[in-house]
């Protein structure tokens, strides 16, 4: 069995997550990265894109689950990711997911705050 990974590195999305209301009420830019764990099957040998991950679309999958319903942790976002897209691509075995939150509300400076999340289909 052949294994490639994808990966789609810093997406980035306006989105309104977090615990508190001004995070809501002002949004804020998240950028996501999503490394994925492909079976080959005929994909690698067919040269086919309907044997493959469609990164176009697996970029769309991202950016529905980011832009839409209100998360309070990026924990529980990035688990949302990677479960929808085990979902659309049943040949993912692996989804790893980082999203980083640039303007967390915490009393410092900081370049962004990460969490990565594994998720085995």
């Amino acid at each position: 069995m052949t294994i490639y990974t994808i990966t789609l590195q810093n997406c980035a999305f306006f989105a309104r997550h977090g615990v508190h209301d001004e995070e809501e009420f002002l949004g804020q830019r998240f950028f996501v990265d999503a490394e994925l764990d492909v079976v080959a099957g005929e994909a690698l040998e067919s040269d086919s894109i309907d044997d493959t991950v469609n990164y176009g679309i697996a970029f769309t999958v991202i950016e529905e689950i980011v832009t839409g319903k209100r998360r309070y942790l990026i924990e529980a976002l990035a688990l949302d990711i990677a479960k929808g897209l085990c979902q659309k691509f049943p040949q993912v075995r692996r989804a790893r997911i980082t999203v980083r939150k640039p303007n967390a509300p915490v009393p410092g400076v900081l370049d962004f705050v990460q969490v990565s999340v594994e998720h085995f289909a």
